[in-house]
């Protein structure tokens, strides 16, 4: 089975495409801030969540 140049051109293409949608994934808005605790212990492994926002879950999150 042998493709044609337009055929390889057009499959190259979508898979450009396809890598550009996957690596553009991800949350839209700025970077969470720490607490104010954990900035004055200088842990901030653990976040508070800001008011009014909720953390829904992704379907790729596991993988990440």
């Amino acid at each position: 089975m042998q493709k044609s140049l337009p055929q390889i051109v057009r499959l190259t293409v979508v898979f450009a495409v396809i890598g550009l949608a996957v690596a553009g994934c991800g949350r839209k808005g700025d970077l969470d801030p720490p607490s104010a605790n954990a900035t004055k212990t200088g842990d901030s492994s653990k976040p508070t969540p800001q008011p009014g926002t909720a953390d829904r879950p992704f379907i790729i999150d596991p993988l990440l």
